[in-house]
């Protein structure tokens, strides 16, 4: 399959380029040429296949012959290796749980599957591919575990001082390795800035190879799409038609993963993008204009997006028809109070535990559930990463899983740079092991 490019329709790359470029000339995203749509025999298989046979089923149309079936189908079953459990919480609502994989986030799906796409790409003697990537939270985590130790890849992690969990912050600045850590003196729309002006710096990127493992990746975004497919496997036929999926959107890759599923079929009645005070898509699903603004802080970090690098995907979806995208897709804003009290009242009626993200993806769907609408939110990020928010609202500690606690235990590694681009690009040439 070809990608072509959302700034220019007629640049096309095969998934090689695509993949390792990371973004398209101009500052554009690549897009899959088309999309296919999932035959009746895969939906008649679903409910008895694994998350691994799904990623294949769904992703082959996408990376093969290019990596070939039988090698990705190896690859999907590695990538795919945890559970992901639909969990009950109410009578109308359910959560898929993402957050059981190595660092306890749904970044986890996407960071592993690039990892191996990537690492089928590399070849001996050639220079090494060097990751970029800017985080608000669990990005860094997952891709930096997702590549640790992937020969000939390097992986730069770059996030805001101050401004990420100090859980979510030594699962990726205690690797060593092949991950360096960089803390940014910004927020993480100068993170984000200063990872794609790299890549648009020509001159740079002679002297090295550069790519992202953000979900400006197409080979990080597309994977999250099999999350849904398997969601909608542990339901009844019945109960899929009447399903609306809610979720937390921050930099908007997870839900374009999911509309991009829905046109290949995905047996659901409708999405919800929840996002927090950042609400830049809310106010252009109001108005008819995308006005970016400065990220503000919120208890909901991995969101604080104020320039969601995604949305251009989701208006190629629905070929930038503003009137059909609000046909098909709600959103919902939710304030810091009310992801505190969020919390707090959902943990007092149900026992269930949720993170800040959960939280505003839970209370988005219950506002809006009409009638005999079953609700699933996507449970993002395992609460016990949010320690000092989650613990002040349920009255009691969350149990740390053993892998985290790892993690914490680990000694922090980190370089400090301003949020000045030639800061960034010095750092990088000075580096050898970058070349």
């Amino acid at each position: 399959m070809q990608f072509y490019s959302t700034q220019d329709s007629k640049h096309k790359s095969d998934l090689k380029s695509a993949v390792l470029k990371g973004l398209a000339p101009g500052n554009g995203l690549y897009m899959p040429e088309s999309i296919p749509t999932m035959d009746e025999a895969f939906w008649d298989k679903l409910a008895g296949m694994t998350v691994g046979e799904i990623g294949f089923e769904t992703l082959k149309h996408f990376f093969c012959p290019d990596i070939p079936e039988v090698e990705f189908k190896q690859l999907t079953a590695d990538a795919f290796n945890f559970p992901i459990p639909l969990v009950k919480v109410t009578d109308k609502i359910s959560s898929l749980e993402l957050f059981h994989g190595p660092t306890l986030a749904f970044k986890d799906v996407g960071a592993r599957f690039l990892a191996r796409v990537m690492a089928s790409f590399t070849s001996k003697g050639e220079k090494p591919i060097n990751v970029l990537v800017a985080t608000s939270g669990d990005t860094g985590s997952a891709v930096a575990n997702g590549f640790l130790g992937v020969d000939g890849v390097n992986v730069v992690v770059l996030y805001p001082k101050g401004l990420v969990s100090n859980v979510q912050e030594k699962q990726f600045t205690t690797l060593g390795q092949n991950i360096t850590a960089v803390e940014v003196e910004g927020t993480f729309d100068d993170c984000q800035r200063l990872v794609k002006t790299a890549f648009m710096d020509e001159a740079l990127c002679e002297e090295m190879i550069l790519t992202s493992a953000n979900s400006i990746n197409l080979a990080r975004f597309l994977p999250q799409m099999v999350y849904y497919f398997y969601a909608v496997a542990q339901m009844s036929k019945e109960e899929r038609e009447k399903t609306v999926i809610c979720v937390p959107s921050g930099n908007f890759g997870n839900l374009t993963a999911g509309l991009i599923g829905h046109q290949m079929g995905l047996p659901i009645k409708r999405f919800i993008a929840a996002t927090n005070i950042n609400d830049i898509v809310p106010q252009y699903m109001k108005t008819g204009k995308y006005k970016p603004a400065p990220s503000v802080a919120t208890p909901a970090n991995a969101m604080d997006v104020g320039d969601p690098s995604n949305f251009v995907r989701i208006q190629e979806l629905f070929k930038h028809d503003w009137e059909a995208m609000r046909e098909s897709l709600k959103t919902e804003v939710v304030t810091d109070e009310i992801i505190h009290k969020t919390i707090k009242d959902v943990y007092e009626t149900t026992k269930y535990v949720l993170d800040p993200h959960g939280a505003v993806a839970y209370k988005a769907l219950e506002k809006q559930l009409t009638g005999d609408e079953k609700g699933i939110f996507i449970a993002t990020a395992h609460p016990a990463k949010f320690p000092d928010i989650v613990e002040a609202e349920i009255g009691r500690e969350v149990e740390q899983p053993e892998r985290l606690k790892a993690f914490l235990k680990g000694e922090k590694q980190v370089e400090n740079i301003s949020g000045q681009y030639e800061d960034f690009k010095k750092f990088l040439q000075s580096n050898a092991k970058f070349k």
